[in-house]
């Protein structure tokens, strides 16, 4: 039997295994740094099965590696597990229904992305019993991707220094390749204080922290216009001081997220927003500190890695959908909007060049996805942000997306959270665990595949050199 035939009949007899699992982490939503019990889920699970697992790694309590074999070369299989607020819903209801108001819920699917990643080791682990093998395999559970950019403070302290390889994945609503760069990004909250006063009796008294929240606000909408167009800035009050209007507000903080295509870039707005915000309190005469939160780099796509595990998720095909299933679809995809639609087929057309806008146009009103996008060598943005970024700067890093929701689907919804916890998102995240299995099964055995990653990597490295964007010191928070 292959090994492509063995991880396929592997992944399928353990399939209702992995589903129960991922469904246990949907039900558990835990936001940054605070995955407790999703984090366990997955290492307990993994130490049951004969893996060596190492928690609180890198100084963060929710980071785990576990490992089997010993040797060169050291292949890692990332795997994410971490909900966002504000994202409660039922599951299998195409209506926004939250289970618990204002709670948690797993609206990027990954409670979807770890488990699959341990399914892939599982069926690695399972051959290697069979047939033997060589070299090391990781699995890495990283906390904080929402938000905390775990993996950047994991490869700060050198967790990934030996990796040779490292591949993952990401729920989608279609089947391709994840080959584009993504944004870098700095997270940073700007904190004013000012001084209390009644604000009818004494104003003058006064120095208001919420003016300076207004006016940093104010002066940042401004900064839009002259910084370079791939950019963004976003932004959340996170403290307004209270809610008596008849207090001037002695305490306030806003959260500020740039993205930008090139570190540097980042780098430049941020010290211009960190100006902006001198200036707001100079002219509400507050004070005003800054805490660096996070950052993350830009994705470095591997195209020889790419071309494995191309290889193999065009293998292993599509999964068949049931009509009870075509019917859950169809329902979600009536509660998106047109631009929803639009936005899903530019960003499936950006993998795959010119053939990947024929293909996009060619969709019609399609809901679950029976072809793989096309693939090609592309220098387009996702104009998103990721902390796999930070891996794939010091080992080649490839990742696949999978269909696990109606197509359509934008991330970070309700709708979205409603399909993680269903047999249409199980069928993608099974169908991404065996390329992912396939995939590191071909850079543990096949060393010329894995040379020629190395290789491209190497020459990449050279003409830019890597450096974290997390500065030493500054630790994971929560807030």
């Amino acid at each position: 039997m292959s090994a492509h035939d063995f991880i396929d009949r592997y992944i399928d007899q353990h399939q209702a295994r992995f589903s129960a699992l991922s469904d246990a982490i949907w039900d558990v939503p835990e936001t940054r740094f605070e995955e407790t019990q999703s984090s366990a889920l997955l290492a307990d699970t993994l130490a049951q099965e004969g893996f060596e697992v190492e928690r609180g790694v890198g100084g963060l309590d929710t980071a785990f590696i576990a490992s089997i074999g010993h040797g060169q070369p050291v292949i890692a299989i990332l795997g994410e597990f971490d909900a966002l607020a504000g994202l409660s819903q039922q599951a299998g209801c195409a209506t926004p229904e939250p289970l618990v108001e204002n709670g948690n819920g797993h609206g990027c699917g990954h409670n979807l992305l770890g488990t699959a990643g341990l399914a892939a080791a599982f069926a690695i682990k399972a051959w290697w019993a069979e047939q033997g093998g060589r070299g090391t395999l990781r699995f890495y559970g990283c906390p904080g991707e929402e938000g905390g950019s775990g993996k950047t403070f994991m490869v700060r302290e050198g967790l990934f220094d030996d990796v040779d390889a490292a591949v993952t994945w990401h729920p989608e609503g279609f089947s391709g390749m994840f080959n584009l760069s993504t944004l870098a990004n700095i997270q940073a909250a700007f904190h004013f204080k000012g001084v209390a006063a009644h604000a009818a009796n004494s104003p003058h008294l006064g120095r208001s922290a919420l003016d300076a929240v207004t006016l940093m606000n104010t002066g940042a909408n401004f900064l839009r216009e002259h910084i370079v167009q791939e950019a963004r800035l976003h932004y959340a009050v996170t403290q307004t001081g209270g809610v008596s209007p008849n207090v001037v507000q002695a305490d306030a903080e806003v959260l500020y997220l740039i993205r930008a295509p090139q570190l540097d870039q980042a780098q430049d707005i941020y010290h211009r927003v960190i100006n902006i915000a001198k200036g707001a309190a100079l002219m509400t005469d507050t004070q005003m500190t800054v805490r660096f939160d996070k950052a993350c780099s830009s994705y470095v796509p591997n195209r020889a890695l790419e071309a494995v595990m191309e290889r193999n998720l065009h293998h292993f095909g599509l999964p068949h959908y049931t009509a009870q299933e075509q019917a859950f679809a169809a329902a979600i995809r009536a509660t998106l909007s047109k631009d929803d639609l639009r936005n899903a087929r530019l960003n499936a057309a950006r993998t795959g060049g010119e053939a990947g806008i024929a293909w996009a146009e060619a969709l019609g009103d399609k809901v679950l996805m029976d072809e793989v996008a096309p693939y090609a060598v592309t220098r387009e943005l996702l104009y998103g942000s990721t902390d796999v970024g930070d891996v794939s700067w010091v080992t080649p890093t490839a990742q696949c997306f999978a269909p696990c929701f109606a197509f359509g689907t934008p991330l970070h919804t309700w709708q979205l959270v409603a399909q993680g916890r269903t047999p249409i998102a199980h069928k993608g995240m099974c169908l991404a665990a065996k390329v992912l299995a396939a995939t590191a099964l071909t850079l543990l055995h096949d060393d010329a595949a894995l040379a020629r990653c190395r290789e491209e990597f190497d020459r990449v490295r050279r003409e830019q050199p890597y450096v974290c964007p997390i500065p030493a010191g500054v630790q994971p928070s929560t807030l």
